[in-house]
């Protein structure tokens, strides 16, 4: 952590007993770094997700750029990405996806449960964001016990025009915790952003970035809770520690806010 002459105030973690609209524009004007909510799912319905996932297809995100490996049931547009674009063969994954869950036997949408949940105080609802008048993925579920490398997520760089049929302004990262290690599985969020000179610390081939890119910038270390949501800014670099003694197994989304205040997510 920085020192405190350093301490930028409004680099800061909101937790609250539900999301509200002032959240949410605090998040897109930079007046915080993160909101969390714990107990947003009771703990009854995380093992019951957690539970319909033990029979789940886990897969690995692609060795070549996630290194050290990351377990996802899900689809992520960011393994369909080619030259900024997104590749046809997304869609035949969405299709998966969908059906897979489907099979699952949820009692719930847990995905549709966290928009709604995102989106009690905004005027109007969090809808799953369409690319070419088609639905995106609704949400991922990672488990990451060998950690996230540092890195950062942005839309806008990282696709060609817009992702979606809207106009982004701000995005967003969403977590929900399913099951948490005894210790590690934190959440680093630092007070950088990518800057052209970053990308002399990026990893061959890789998503992620070596330690010394976010240089002396202050912190935010973020420790998981079943049934807790973490909303975050994911345009600031961020990371996440190893586990150990367990697994940490989250539901996640991206959601971004259209410049005609509309909250849109994707996976």
């Amino acid at each position: 952590m920085a020192t405190d002459r350093l301490h930028d105030p409004f680099f800061r973690v909101v937790t609250a007993s539900a999301f509200t609209r002032e959240h949410v524009a605090d998040l897109a004007a930079g007046r915080c770094a993160a909101v969390q909510v714990p107990d947003l799912l009771q703990p009854a319905l995380c093992r019951q997700v957690l539970g319909a996932l033990q029979a789940a297809p886990f897969e690995s995100y692609g060795r070549q750029r996630v290194e050290p490996p990351v377990m996802r049931f899900g689809v992520g547009v960011s393994d369909y990405r080619a030259n900024g674009a997104v590749t046809d063969g997304y869609w035949e994954a969405v299709k998966g996806h969908d059906a897979q869950w489907s099979g699952l036997g949820l009692s719930f949408d847990p995905f549709a449960a966290c928009r709604t949940a995102l989106g009690a105080d905004w005027p109007g609802p969090v809808s799953i964001g369409r690319r070419g008048g088609r639905d995106m993925a609704a949400g991922v579920a990672r488990e990451p016990n060998q950690g996230f490398q540092i890195h950062f997520d942005d839309a806008l760089r990282e696709f060609t025009g817009n992702l979606l049929d809207a106009t982004l302004v701000a995005q967003f990262a969403f977590n929900l915790y399913l099951s948490v290690p005894d210790r590690g599985g934190e959440t680093v969020i630092w007070r950088h952003r990518w800057h052209p000179a970053d990308e002399s610390h990026r990893l061959p081939h890789s998503y992620g970035f070596a330690a010394p890119v976010v240089g002396e910038s202050e912190s935010l270390v973020l420790h998981p809770e079943v049934g807790l949501a973490l909303l975050f800014d994911p345009r600031n670099y961020h990371a996440v520690r190893p586990s150990q003694d367990g697994r940490r197994i989250a539901l996640g989304f991206s959601m971004g806010l259209t410049e005609s205040g509309g909250l849109l997510t994707w996976g």
